[in-house]
């Protein structure tokens, strides 16, 4: 079940089902908005959707999902339910994403490049901590 959030943007919003689809979409978006590919390495995803007007995006799958970023040997966290507002070259107002600090799991509520020409992509938690990363280590791993 969609959160009312989801349900205020999906009027005018593109919305995909099933997870080939919607996988191949949220790669068009991030490609579209300059943020590594493999930053939602999510499975048996339900919908995605994407309001162009508000920037508003979702992504609903069936169970969450963590997931280990190898290259920075980072854990995320990956709820049922991902929103966030889009814009290039950064999402904010995030929710559904946590990353592990330590031993507690922190909400990342903002990611972006700094500049254009920046390599490293920044995090900003909801307790305002902030780290950067180099953006090559949220590509598709093999």
């Amino acid at each position: 079940m969609a959160s009312q959030t989801i349900e205020s943007h999906r009027s005018g919003a593109e919305i995909f089902h099933g997870d080939v689809d919607c996988k191949k979409m949220i790669i068009e978006l991030l490609k579209e908005i300059c943020l590594p590919l493999g930053l939602f390495p999510v499975e048996d995803i339900e919908e995605f959707g994407y309001n162009r007007a508000s920037g508003f995006i979702w992504i609903i799958q069936k169970k969450s999902k963590n997931h280990t970023f190898k290259k920075i040997k980072r854990q995320v966290s990956y709820a049922t339910e991902v929103t966030a507002l889009v814009e290039p070259r950064k999402m904010k107002k995030m929710t559904g994403v946590k990353t592990k600090e330590l031993l507690l799991w922190l909400s990342v509520v903002e990611m972006y490049f700094e500049n254009p020409s920046s390599e490293k992509l920044t995090f900003k938690t909801g307790t305002g901590l902030s780290d950067s990363f180099v953006a090559s280590a949220f590509e598709f791993e093999k």
